[in-house]
This record gives structure tokens, sequence and C-alpha cells, in this order.
């Protein structure tokens, strides 16, 4: 008999447990979050305490202003501010103004985001690829499928025959600084 008593407070005990204190909120559930536009997404998670991503990086660099608005135009700030880890070879504003006059401008137009995109996806690289892992004569695959060149010469390393003058680690991958747009081929 004692045994069934104790079996009993056993068991009785381990479902108590299982209860939900009374002040416990419930979970909501998955169909009831918002959408990005409302302030929902990857971008919109603030922390303090860690290492800043490679948009928040971006937007903290006043060399990178024209590829922050194109990045914000193509709609790629949630996707690149997710986990990656992603490359990116980021092109300065001086890199921008090389481009024929009014070339920025058009592709900031809605009816050019496919292509903008296009070019975005060009300098975007899924991995992190730290800059000794760059070897004369490689390539890799870009996000939009096109392949991107790697030189090194007399100890400088090139993307596309673009010098890559700073690399700079983030918490979700690696932002390659150089002088030229790449534009795919």
């Amino acid at each position: 008999m004692t045994r069934i008593i104790l079996t009993f407070l056993v068991f009785a005990f381990a479902l108590s447990s299982c209860k939900s204190p009374a002040n416990e909120t419930p979970a909501t559930p998955a169909s009831n979050v918002s959408a990005a536009a409302d302030g929902v997404g990857q971008s919109n998670v603030k922390d303090d305490t860690s290492n800043p991503n490679i948009v928040q990086v971006a937007v903290g660099s006043k060399d990178h202003t024209t590829l922050v608005t194109a990045v914000k135009a193509g709609g790629l700030v949630d996707a690149l501010s997710n986990a990656g880890p992603f490359t990116v070879f980021a092109p300065t504003n001086a890199a921008f103004e090389k481009l024929p006059a009014g070339t920025v401008e058009g592709l900031l137009k809605p009816e050019k985001k496919a292509d903008l995109v296009n070019i975005l996806e060009y300098h975007t690289y899924v991995g992190a690829l730290k800059p000794e892992y760059f070897q004369d004569g490689q390539s890799y695959e870009q996000v939009n499928g096109k392949k991107v060149n790697i030189t090194v010469k007399d100890g400088k390393k090139y993307v596309n025959g673009s010098e890559i003058v700073a690399s700079i680690q983030t918490s979700n991958g690696w932002i390659h600084v150089i002088g030229d747009v790449l534009l795919p081929k």
C-alpha cells in the first residue's frame, strides 16, 4: 500500500510541475507574428551587446552611404542582417562615383530593382571568406550565380581587378572594401 501511495505522489508531483504558473503569459502563436513591414525582421532586432553585423557596420561607415542606400532600395537589409555567414565585397562611395553619370540614380528607381539586386548579389558570397583564404586564380560563385575572380599580385589581393583595401570581420561574416563596383557579365 505504501508503494502505491508513493507512486501516486510521484505521479501527482510530475503532473503538477508540468502546469504553467498562473501569472505566466502563454506563447503567441506563429500565425500572429507581424510582417517585416510592421517593424519585425532581423534588421529590427536591437542588441547593444553583440558585435555588429554586416549591415550595421556599413551603416556606420561614412564611406559606404551609397551602398547602404542601394541595399535598402533592393530590399536586402534583412537578408544581410541574418546570421549568415556572408562575405560582401563593399564598394566605397568613390567607387559608385566612377560609374557613368545617372547610373546609380537609375538603379535606385523601383522599376530597376531587379537590376540593382542582381548587382548587389554579385557583391555577396554565402560563406565567410577570410582575407587569408584568397589565393591567386581562385573564383567564387556569388549569390546571383556569377563568379568573381581573385588575383594576388605583389602581396595585394584583388577581386575582378579591384583591390581589396580593407577587410572587416562582422558578427555574420566579412566585409572586404573595394574601390570599384563589380558588374556581372
